[in-house]
């Protein structure tokens, strides 16, 4: 199913909500999580992810990327581990953008503990510093966590919108630049075939990684910046950064 002009938020929402449901399952059925293996409501932290941070690490384009930025999720806790070993200036979002600084600015040179305890949600809040994205530097690679993703590079996350906002934050900032690589790790299971429901303010990653296999997609979109039109108030007062944007406007 994908979406159509004429679809309404809701109705995109409700088929975005019926592949979540049915990924989880199947990631659950199959025993593909880490224990305790519940994913449902989460960003699927997946056997594997270490093999696909490793497969990432692999790549020309890693290699290339001295600023990374990446989401909290435990699934990609290795990737970030990983930027940080190899001395990447790291940025990832504070969980649920619940601060009007919404992100973790991690220098591997001033972290005071090891990558891996820094790559996790406690010891970034310990080992970062808490920065607006208008602070950060041109990001050379944003990876991101997804729940449900297609070879044409459509994704699905949690809900709530966190990644596409944190993705609009960095267009607003202009530090996300047109070679930017928007990537995301996961297992195979959760890569789909099949066309995904998407609206305007979704943005399409550029890059696929499992622990087996390497997409790069072609047909790539990215939001124009924050679209306050499909925020709602209780969203917008939900994210501090939000609320403060729009009280200046």
């Amino acid at each position: 199913m994908t979406a159509q002009p004429e679809q309404g938020p809701r109705a995109i929402e409700r088929a975005k909500q019926q592949v979540r449901d049915r990924i989880w399952a199947l990631l659950e059925r199959e025993a593909a999580a880490k224990s305790p293996g519940r994913v449902v409501g989460k960003i699927p932290n997946f056997r594997g992810a270490e093999a696909a941070a490793d497969q990432l690490a692999g790549l020309p384009a890693w290699e290339a990327a001295r600023v990374v930025k990446t989401n909290p999720d435990k699934a990609q806790r290795a990737v970030r581990a990983k930027a940080l070993g190899e001395g990447k200036v790291l940025y990832m979002a504070v969980p649920r953008l619940a601060d009007e600084l919404p992100f973790y600015l991690l220098d591997p040179e001033h972290l005071g503990m090891s990558p891996w305890e820094a790559a996790a949600k406690e010891g970034a809040a310990k080992a970062g510093r808490k920065v607006a994205a208008t602070e950060l530097p041109s990001v050379d690679l944003v990876i991101c966590g997804s729940v449900a993703v297609n070879r044409q590079g459509a994704r699905v996350g949690k809900g709530g919108g966190f990644s596409d906002l944190e993705v609009a934050f960095l267009v607003e900032a202009g530090v996300l630049r047109p070679d930017t690589i928007l990537g995301t790790t996961v297992h195979a299971l959760q890569l789909v075939d099949e066309p995904l429901p998407e609206t305007i303010h979704d943005f399409r990653v550029d890059l696929i990684v499992t622990p087996d296999e390497t997409i790069w997609c072609a047909e790539p979109h990215r939001p124009p910046g924050i679209l306050w039109e499909h925020l709602d108030p209780d969203k917008i007062a939900e994210v501090p950064a939000l609320a403060a944007l729009s009280a200046r406007r």
